[in-house]
C-alpha cells in the first residue's frame, strides 16, 4: 500500500482482500458494475461500512450508478500489490500444514508458499502440492533474504524457538496457527489464529445469538 493508505483503520484494511476476491469474481463473470448492496449481500458487510471503507480512498463510485467493476479491480490490484509476489515459508508439515500446501493460496495471485520445513525424515526431501519440504535445520539458509512471511503450524512447545529463528532470518510477519502466544520484537507483525477458540466462539454464538432470517452478521 502507499504511505497515505497506512492511515486507514486496520478493520478496513482487513476487509480489502475480501472485497478484492468478490470483485475479481464479478470481473471473471463479465459484470461491468456493482452496487454497494450487491457487495454487502455477497461479503456479509453492511452497505454503510462498505461505503465508509471505500471513502478512505476517494471517489470509487457514483451515486445512482454504483461501482465500475473493472476500475475497482484495477484499484484493489494496485492497492493490495497483486502484481508483486510475496514468498511465504510454512513451518510444520502436519495435517494442517499439509492442507495449506495442497491449497497454497491459489486464489491469491500475490502469495505463494515457497518452502516448507519439518523434522520428519519421511517428509523431508519430498514435495507436497509442488512445494519442496526442507529439513528444519536448513531454515536460516533457505529463508534469509528470500522470505517475507511465515505460517506457523508446529507444536506449541516449539513455537517460540522457531519464531526466534524466523525473526533472526529476517521474516517480517508470522501467521500463527498454534495456541502459543509467541513473543516478537515490535517491528514484527503476528496474526494469531486459534481454530479451537474460533469454533468455541461459533458454538457460543449459535446458542446465544441466533440469527433471524435476513439479519446481517458482523465479521
Amino acid at each position: 500500500m502507499d504511505i497515505e493508505q497506512h492511515k486507514i483503520p486496520q478493520a478496513t484494511a482487513k476487509r480489502l482482500p475480501l472485497y478484492f476476491r468478490f470483485i475479481n469474481n464479478l470481473h471473471s463473470q463479465g459484470k461491468q458494475r456493482v452496487s454497494s448492496k450487491e457487495l454487502s449481500d455477497a461479503v456479509k458487510v453492511d452497505s454503510a461500512t462498505i461505503r465508509r471503507d471505500f471513502s478512505y480512498f476517494g471517489a470509487l463510485g457514483k451515486k445512482g450508478y454504483g461501482y465500475n467493476v473493472e476500475y475497482l479491480l484495477s484499484f484493489f490490484r494496485k492497492t493490495l500489490d497483486q502484481d508483486e509476489i510475496t514468498k511465504v515459508a510454512l513451518i510444520g508439515v502436519g495435517n494442517l500444514g499439509t492442507a495449506f500446501l495442497h491449497y497454497n493460496f491459489m486464489k491469491n495471485n500475490n502469495t505463494k508458499i515457497e518452502y516448507a520445513f519439518d523434522s520428519n525424515a519421511d517428509k523431508v526431501g519430498t514435495e507436497i502440492g509442488g512445494v519442496p519440504v526442507k529439513h528444519i535445520d536448513e531454515l536460516e539458509d533457505m529463508v534469509k533474504g528470500d522470505i517475507t512471511a511465515a505460517i506457523l503450524t508446529v507444536p506449541s512447545a516449539a513455537a517460540q524457538g522457531i519464531t526466534d529463528r524466523l525473526v533472526h532470518s529476517g521474516v517480517s510477519g508470522i501467521l500463527n496457527f498454534t495456541p502459543a502466544r509467541i513473543t516478537v520484537p515490535e517491528h514484527i507483525r503476528v496474526h494469531h489464529i486459534d481454530l479451537s477458540i474460533e469454533l468455541q466462539a461459533l458454538v457460543y454464538f449459535l446458542k446465544h445469538y441466533p440469527l433471524e432470517a435476513g439479519e446481517e452478521q458482523e465479521e
